[in-house]
């Protein structure tokens, strides 16, 4: 038996590895460049619910849970840079597709909402 077959049960962690580990580097990414894209004009868009926005958010953001976001897309400037966040980066990660899909130029995902806090 060699070593590559001894490893491939491990196959599937390692590759759910890399994805946290991914995510968690373009999150500090986007955090890092905050300041420059708040310069820019950026929107922060918080897609938690309702209820999860108003027990804490971070200064700036507005709240379009992501079940609305297809139906509030007129609410978030196209011409500027667009940053959306939740509790965890997996809604986020949804809203950054649906709003590509949708013509957003320049969406990123910043991960949790904790993120934006300065």
């Amino acid at each position: 038996m060699n070593t590559l077959s001894q490893l491939e049960p491990y196959a599937p962690f390692a590759v759910l590895l890399a994805w946290f580990a991914y995510r968690w580097w373009s999150a500090q990414r986007v955090k890092a460049g905050l300041p420059g894209l708040k310069q820019q004009g950026a929107t922060l868009v918080d897609v938690r619910s309702a209820q999860e926005y108003l027990q804490a958010h971070a200064p700036g953001t507005i709240n379009i849970p992501l079940q609305q976001l297809g139906a509030r897309l007129s609410e978030i400037p196209r011409s500027q840079p667009v940053v959306v966040c939740c509790a965890s980066g997996t809604r986020s990660a949804m809203a950054l597709l649906l709003l590509k899909k949708n013509g957003f130029a320049r969406v990123l995902n910043a991960g949790s909402w904790t993120q934006l806090v300065d």
